[in-house]
């Protein structure tokens, strides 16, 4: 079953990094948006979406279908993702 994943992360964030290489290590197919190296505009958006998913707008802050994970939470991370 595909899965639709999508990361919001910061470029600095060692966390949202431990999510990428996470990710990375089972295969999974995923997006990202590091929202820290986005122009003005883009940012906003970015920012807006995270607060709509995540109110307090942390990172990092997943996606995988309709369920939020915010944080590194490896044991729900995979929960998610098990098909």
């Amino acid at each position: 079953m595909a899965r639709s994943v999508k990361l919001y992360s910061l470029s600095t964030c060692v966390h949202c990094r431990a999510i990428k290489k996470l990710l990375d290590e089972h295969n999974v197919e995923y997006d990202w948006t590091d929202v820290d190296l986005l122009d003005t505009l883009d940012k906003a958006a970015a920012v807006a979406e995270v607060k709509r998913l995540n109110p307090r707008c942390s990172f990092p802050t997943l996606l995988i279908d309709d369920l939020v994970i915010v944080g590194y939470r490896e044991k729900v991370i995979k929960e998610a993702l098990q098909t």
